[in-house]
């Protein structure tokens, strides 16, 4: 794959021009499927950034996302959503990226952007081209692969791979192609390994469901919170549905300890024997750009910003008020602070044929619908502190 040999040149490049102690930009993690950066502003601050490559490239460029919520940060990495032919180059996205956020952060340019070039690119098979550069363009490749070490081929470390696998998604990495396997538990691994087996056979048998950026996106996601401390600490757990990666349900275990919803949270378990709200999210093929839906399934809760159905009022969950760097666990955190905030509680009178009739997907989605409606005519509506 010569464009998989290029993307590793401009990898090892942008390694060695913005190392992990640069003053301005660092490469912290770097895989042909996935690149980290941190971008340090003024006063020292650090934003850090994360790309995903995905199948298409280079013809589309990398999914890029922000772990921080400023606009001067955001706004820098939409742009990078809009290019297109050797701007979708890793090494020329990072240029772009660089140059926007020293603009907006009112910092000089580090003069080492001046070495961002795309290393080399492999002419066509057979032509005249091919021929004469083909020994310079060889041997760099030859450099490249035998540093792997250094870079890593989420496609796989066996020369028994088949020609098939060749051709594959770039972003199919089960997590074990990082030194991070081991906080892993086995169980976890397992379900990260039958989740990329699943999309290798859709993709050879051109069945592939949803979208190549979601899907890279919701990997990595759900890598990361298999990572997580409060995942670890069982703060919520996390089930595919029928092992879907565009649907999970999430069991929130953990509240706040000095609130109401705590406390029914105990009783919940002695009654029933459950001690978790259980929420649905579905994502869609627009994921990240567009947020996901989220409901409550069980228990029936009043107040919480809980609407009829089991939808949540959330302006975090709207279009309006979603940004791509948003992680599924900072959902989960923020969903479980809401109810705390809103003073959810539990409805131990509600029977089950009640819960099944009141909270649906239908009546979730439909009253939402309506919030957002009312929303975007009035506003959204900020409590006062003193409620909560």
């Amino acid at each position: 794959m010569a464009c998989l040999n290029t993307l590793k040149l401009e990898i090892k490049t942008l390694e060695k021009i913005f190392t992990k102690n640069h003053e301005r930009f660092q490469i912290l993690n770097s895989s042909v499927d996935e690149l980290t950066c941190r971008f340090i502003g003024k006063n020292g601050k650090r934003y850090d950034i994360h790309a995903n490559i995905t199948e298409t490239y280079p013809s589309s460029p990398p999914v890029w996302f922000a772990e921080s919520e400023e606009t001067s940060v955001t706004n820098a990495v939409q742009i990078l959503s809009n290019t297109n032919g050797r701007d979708n180059h890793v090494i020329n996205q990072v240029g772009i990226l660089l140059r926007e956020l020293c603009r907006l952060h009112n910092v000089p340019l580090p003069p080492d952007i001046d070495n961002l070039t795309i290393p080399f690119q492999l002419p066509p098979p057979n032509s005249a081209s091919s021929l004469n550069h083909q020994p310079a363009a060889q041997h760099q490749i030859d450099d490249i692969e035998s540093d792997q070490d250094d870079i890593e081929d989420p496609i796989g470390d066996s020369e028994q791979e088949s020609e098939a696998d060749e051709d594959l998604p770039l972003e199919m990495d089960d997590g074990r192609s990082t030194n991070k396997k081991d906080e892993m538990e086995v169980e976890h691994l397992a379900t990260l390994e039958r989740l990329r087996q699943s999309q290798r056979q859709d993709y050879l048998k051109g069945s592939v469901s949803g979208s190549v950026q979601a899907t890279d996106r919701l990997m990595k996601e759900l890598r990361d919170i298999y990572r997580s401390d409060s995942f670890k600490s069982n703060m919520y757990s996390i089930e595919l549905v029928n092992d879907s990666i565009y649907e999970w349900n999430i069991r929130l275990k953990s509240v706040d300890p000095d609130s109401p919803l705590h406390n029914d949270l105990i009783m919940l378990k002695e009654k029933e024997g459950k001690d978790s709200i259980l929420l649905n999210i579905i994502f869609k093929e627009t994921y990240p750009f567009e947020p996901p839906f989220v409901r409550v399934v069980h228990p029936i809760i009043s107040g919480g910003y809980v609407l009829v159905g089991g939808a949540i009022c959330m302006e975090l969950l709207t279009k309006q008020g979603w940004s791509s760097a948003y992680t599924v666990e900072a959902v989960i955190m923020q969903i479980a602070a809401t109810l705390v905030k809103g003073k959810a509680r539990i409805q131990f009178g509600a029977t089950k044929v009640l819960s099944q009739a009141q909270y649906s997907l239908a009546r979730a989605q439909q009253s939402f619908k309506s919030l957002v409606q009312i929303h975007e005519k009035n506003g959204w509506f900020t409590p006062p502190k003193e409620d909560g």
